[in-house]
């Protein structure tokens, strides 16, 4: 076969024009509605054609039409006007004058599987890239120190289209990486920057793409050239693809070849954060290095990742934990064991929940909890439910306790609000809107905006979704060979006047995308009711290998077909962040149905209620914290839990329809002389002064700054300083605990009389503790008190330290505490003794805890 030279063509862009490319190649511009309309002006056909990619436009537009603009004074004033709040926004770092005290050196390393910032750059499947994506967007905004890592995969994930039977097919275009705002990392020659990373069957070459996100540099490692043989070409080209001998390997380029990209970029991150457990090999390299540079031991290069690393876990379903098989990880990890001289036991039992049970395989989760030294979920609701998942990696600790904080999930305001709102913002709020989303006061502005104007803008932003949703309908059916009678009566399914309900995400079993479905004739009536009718616009993706999930789609389908009711209710294939886009701006209602609580957050509701929206939603998620600041939307149930799961999709599909019938639809229909729905107004009204300024990826980013990455970096420094010499100590001193830890127990307790005790008096609690090879100052002891149920179990537990007293014996110590009795009722208390160090991050940090 002949040899194939490869080259590159860039546009040719007028010298006037030519600062488009810059501009084009910073994904500022997608959050910037005036950058937007520039390149729209170029050729608005063109530009909805390539999915509004600005590179592409650059080179696909004519010549002729490029020279055109560099004469047209209005477009030049439009582009200069663009590139100088561009340059500001790139040039002037907010973060620096706001944080005056944070460390100098402060710098995270954001690892994530994918990231989902702009259609354009397909990179993403669903909700944990879009956040991945908004999250980027808002530490730009912020200027917060940051670098991210993923990869750049040649598919991406799937596009969907459906067959005639209404079963999801999926294609897997390539992406072009030479026509996308991504270029190669090259080093001080100009030479692309292109290091190794090791695998059983030989080193895998890696390049690095940088795409820039406003502040923020997003690097994406690639796999996919000729320095690899097919089979490791592989290993980049599809997002959650392949088989779980794909996953483990993309896994370890994403975790140990994303510490070696910022080691060959010079970067040295003071904290490192795992968005999920697919990046938790990234410590294991960072062992390796700190053992074979350093010369640490296994145990202090343990102490001394565990100090700057940062977990967050999005997935409350087990199954969605990747583990892998102890012989798999043998595979691939026992050169390393090897080399470092890690018996592959200790290996193991990073990433168990039970180091001692042999069966249990490697999961990721677990491996990343053991390792960092902050750890949250993304919903209060779900950091309950990670403690409770969790709870064996920290054995006879109370779930409350466990070190699984919560930092709520949010979204990037700006970039989802639609033009007409912003516009509206801009006038009645004012710019505070976008430089401070996370103040409440700056949304209760929100009252100013007269109501017949928001429901006109809401209107207009209805109709336009309309208009979309017929011209996807209509080219899917054009592409599926449908007769052209049914193509053109795609123009007239929905009205842009009825009530409108969205509902939009990965078609996973859980989400109960046909919960509504479950009563057709009473559903019927809604959607076709003449005088006040429903209709709703679904959309979602099933993974392609769930076919419980394609099954939802097709019964979709044939609802649609069986009742008629085509014009009542449309779904749009193909779900991406275009199409969620114009859903949630343009819906009435955003409808939410997941079985509690298997929603560990969910984020859309959060963009449609951005917009105004009222979210219809089971009480799971980021929605329980949300649902009861005001009338803002509705809840399905009352957050109950049910055993049988057949009933719980009775009852609330019953409690949904009623939301419907007695609320949604009439509040919907009641209007005023001037047709303007008072009552909904209001609470579109107050969703978006009660949502806006809590579920926003800046409070979000802010809250990352402010708890994990200051806090680590500060830890960090100081534990690292004079040689690692307080991190070897911190060390030792945890290999002296778990050592003696078996011999540590209570002797003997007592109280003073338990019976009758006033309101507002005091228990004394005494007990004796044997501490064989430790002193007191290695260990807390508590007085744990409390409620207690019908099995003498303490609920909700209190805990009181206890101060020594005296020594009773050698290695003996008699502690004394007291418990304040501020509740009546029947309580119960017991004694726990837990190490302690002043250098522990946090107080369960070791695991270890022995109760009386």
């Amino acid at each position: 076969m002949a040899t194939v030279l490869t080259y590159t063509v860039v546009p040719k862009l007028p010298p006037k024009i030519a600062r488009l490319s810059d501009i084009a190649n910073n994904f500022c511009w997608c959050w910037d509605p005036e950058a937007i309309d520039l390149f729209f002006r170029i050729d608005r056909d063109l530009w909805l054609e390539i999915a509004q990619n600005p590179v592409l436009l650059l080179g696909r537009v004519s010549q002729d039409r490029l020279e055109a603009l560099a004469q047209d004074d209005s477009f030049l004033a439009h582009l200069d006007r663009v590139w100088k709040r561009t340059h500001d926004y790139l040039t002037v770092n907010p973060w620096r004058d706001r944080n005056p005290s944070a460390p100098q050196d402060v710098l995270a390393a954001y690892l994530s599987a994918e990231y989902g910032i702009h259609e354009s750059l397909g990179v993403y499947s669903g909700g944990l890239g879009v956040l991945a994506g908004d999250f980027l967007k808002s530490v730009s905004d912020i200027g917060l120190p940051l670098v991210a890592i993923g990869l750049l995969y040649r598919e991406g994930y799937f596009r969907q289209y459906l067959n005639a039977d209404g079963w999801q097919q999926e294609r897997y275009p390539k992406n072009d990486f030479y026509n996308l705002p991504v270029s190669l990392v090259r080093d001080d020659q100009g030479q692309p920057i292109v290091f190794g990373v090791p695998y059983p069957d030989g080193e895998l070459s890696v390049r690095i793409w940088q795409c820039n996100v406003g502040r923020v540099p997003l690097y994406l490692l690639d796999s996919d050239f000729e320095a690899n043989d097919p089979d490791d070409r592989e290993i980049t080209a599809r997002l959650y693809g392949g088989d779980r001998d794909m996953r483990i390997r993309q896994e370890i380029l994403l975790g140990m070849g994303g510490v070696r990209a910022l080691r060959a970029m010079g970067l040295y991150p003071s904290v490192y954060h795992m968005n999920e457990g697919h990046a938790a090999f990234l410590t294991l390299e960072r062992i390796a290095a700190l053992m074979t540079q350093e010369k640490l031991t296994f145990p202090h290069a343990v102490e001394s990742v565990k100090e700057a690393s940062v977990f967050t876990t999005h997935t409350p379903v087990p199954a969605g934990n990747d583990m892998f098989s102890p012989e798999m990880i043998e595979h691939y990890f026992g050169a390393y064991c090897r080399d470092l001289g890690i018996p592959m036991n200790d290996l193991l039992a990073l990433g168990r929940q039970n180091p001692a049970d042999a069966r249990e395989p490697f999961c990721m989760t677990v491996l990343a909890l053991r390792l960092s030294a902050g750890a949250n979920g993304v919903s209060k609701l779900h950091g309950q439910v990670a403690r409770t998942m969790w709870e064996r990696t920290w054995p006879g600790v109370p779930d409350d306790e466990i070190p699984i904080t919560s930092i709520t999930n949010g979204v990037h305001t700006r970039f989802w609000i639609s033009r007409d709102l912003a516009s509206l913002y801009d006038r009645y709020i004012g710019p505070s809107w976008i430089a401070t989303p996370a103040d409440g006061e700056v949304w209760k502005r929100i009252d100013s905006v007269p109501d017949a104007e928001l429901w006109r803008t809401h209107e207009r932003r209805r109709e336009r979704l309309v208009d979309f949703a017929r011209y996807r309908l209509a080219k899917q059916l054009r592409d599926r060979g449908a007769p052209q009678a049914e193509i053109a009566a795609a123009a007239e399914v929905l009205d842009p006047e009825a009530l409108t309900i969205g509902f939009a995400r990965r078609f996973a079993t859980y989400k109960r995308a046909t919960l509504f479905m479950s009563d057709p004739e009473r559903l019927v009536r809604l959607l076709t009711d003449a005088k006040r009718p429903v209709q709703m616009i679904i959309a979602g993706k099933a993974h392609p290998q769930d076919n419980q999930g394609k099954d939802l789609i097709r019964d979709i389908i044939h609802f649609v077909r069986k009742y008629g009711v085509r014009n009542h209710l449309v779904f749009i294939e193909d779900y991406d962040i275009n199409v969620s886009r114009y859903m949630v701006q343009g819906v009435d209602c955003w409808l939410n149905t997941p079985r509690r609580p298997m929603e560990a957050s969910g984020t859309s509701g959060m963009k449609a209620a951005s917009n105004g929206v009222l979210n219809i939603s089971i009480s799971d998620g980021w929605w329980c914290e949300a649902e009861g600041l005001s009338e803002n939307g509705w809840t399905i149930g009352r957050g109950e839990v049910y055993d049988n799961p057949d009933e719980q999709d009775v009852l609330e599909s019953e409690t949904l329809y009623e939301i419907l019938e007695r609320e949604a639809v009439p509040i919907f229909y009641e209007r005023g002389r001037d047709g303007i729905p008072r009552e909904w107004v209001q609470r579109m009204k107050n969703a978006i002064r009660t949502i806006c300024p809590v579920f926003n990826t800046h409070r979000m980013a802010q809250e990352y700054a402010d708890r994990f990455y200051l806090p680590c970096t500060f830890r960090r420094n100081e534990l690292r300083a004079n040689e690692r010499k307080r991190s070897k100590a911190l060390t030792v001193w945890k290999q002296k605990v778990r050592a003696a830890w078996d011999k540590v127990h209570f002797t003997h307790i007592e109280s003073g009389p338990t019976e009758g005790l006033p309101f507002g008096s005091s228990l004394t609690v005494t007990a004796d503790l044997a501490l064989d090879g430790l002193k007191p100052d290695d260990v807390t002891v508590e007085i744990y008190h409390g409620d207690v149920d019908s099995y003498n179990r303490i609920i909700k537990g209190r805990a009181d330290r206890m101060e020594l007293v005296e020594t009773v014996a050698d290695n003996v110590y008699r502690f004394r505490g007291g418990i304040l009795c501020d509740k009546t009722g029947q309580q119960g208390f017991t004694v726990r003794v837990i190490p302690h160090h002043v250098d522990l991050m946090e107080k369960h940090e070791t695991g270890l805890i022995t109760w009386g």
